[in-house]
């Protein structure tokens, strides 16, 4: 077997951030997608936000589960923690890992069959616990790794690539993030870096629980004209704060649109993605307009993409469970075992 690798040698005049990395420290391996895959635009858009916000990449833990999705760590952030847990119980682990270690800034990559399907409780109590976390789907409505089944984010009616109407009705990861709490609620399309970083940079900040769902089409399975995740349905019925540029084999498409404006973009399969982007004046900080909003738009066929919900007085996990503010692997013998009498007056008190 032939393995590729990236040369660990960077050009001298390289632009290095305040902490004094380059872009190219916060790569990865090369990725084995397959070419035009909207999880490597993602990848880069995760890049290029970790290099601007200054974060030295020994501080970040990207945490996965299993699917196309989940592969997608080992392309970025090469030196930083990494951990790829099992189908599904990304949420869980890196819940574990928070409240180990609340110093380090948590980075969960996740897809619609992890996160939707066998991971839909985890990533529901992640939600309504307010686990201090950057929660990114990648949803592109199919399990690729398995020749292309629905995912359980498949529009009803949409198509598969053999022809197969999907009967099944979808689960909305954004609308149930903002009923079960979180506070950091955004949805962006993978092509369009201008939205997608500042966004991430927005959740990598964030004092809660950050979630964003980024519609990232599947070239080989989900990118034709019955589908609602291809580039063309997306760049189609998009309304979005942002603005869009995709990546396909071969060529890149993009398009650039005003706040409030719908955009129709041609792709390379002859289909029509049509985009709205939010209005300027749209209020992030209203859960249950954003919802009603989301729905509104929704019906009409349309992907609102973009910071639909923002609370600025966010708390976290270690916030309600009243944890002291040094991180919990670093306490020692005498704070983690303060003796006989002091623990039979803890236990006194359950009684």
């Amino acid at each position: 077997m032939t393995f590729i690798t990236k040369p660990r040698l960077h050009h001298p005049t390289l632009h290095t951030n305040k902490v004094g990395y380059t872009r190219r420290d916060y790569e990865g391996r090369i990725s084995t997608l397959c070419a035009g895959c909207g999880h490597d635009s993602i990848s880069a858009a995760i890049i290029q936000a970790c290099w601007e916000l200054d974060i030295e990449p020994h501080r970040v833990a990207k945490l996965s589960g299993i699917g196309c999705s989940s592969k997608t760590p080992d392309y970025f952030l090469g030196a930083s923690h990494g951990f790829n847990t099992v189908h599904g119980r990304m949420p869980s682990v890196l819940t574990g890992a928070n409240l180990a270690n609340r110093a380090l800034l948590y980075l969960g990559v996740s897809g619609d069959g992890d996160s939707a399907s066998i991971g839909l409780g985890q990533f529901a109590n992640a939600m309504r616990r307010g686990v201090r976390m950057a929660y990114i789907v990648e949803n592109n409505g199919v399990y690729g790794l398995t020749k292309g089944q629905f995912s359980a984010t498949a529009d009803l009616g949409s198509k598969s690539k053999k022809g197969v109407v999907n009967s099944d009705s979808p689960v909305d990861l954004v609308g149930l993030a903002l009923q079960l709490g979180a506070t950091f609620v955004a949805r962006s399309f993978s092509g369009d870096k201008e939205q997608l970083v500042p966004l991430i940079k927005g959740a990598m900040a964030h004092g809660g629980a950050a979630f964003i769902d980024v519609i990232s089409p599947c070239v080989t399975f989900n990118n034709h004209s019955g589908s609602t995740k291809s580039y063309d349905y997306v760049r189609h019925h998009n309304e979005a704060v942002s603005r869009i540029d995709f990546m396909t084999p071969g060529s890149e498409v993009t398009a650039t649109y005003a706040p409030g404006e719908v955009v129709e973009v041609p792709q390379h399969d002859g289909t029509m993605l049509r985009l709205r982007k939010l209005h300027a004046d749209y209020d992030p900080t209203d859960r249950y307009a954003a919802m009603n909003y989301m729905q509104k738009h929704g019906e009409r066929g349309e992907l609102v993409t973009g910071l639909l919900y923002l609370d600025s007085l966010a708390t976290d996990l270690h916030t309600s469970l009243n944890t002291c503010a040094a991180p919990l692997n670093t306490l020692g013998v005498a704070q983690l075992c303060p003796g006989a009498a002091a623990l039979d007056k803890i236990n006194a008190a359950l009684r």
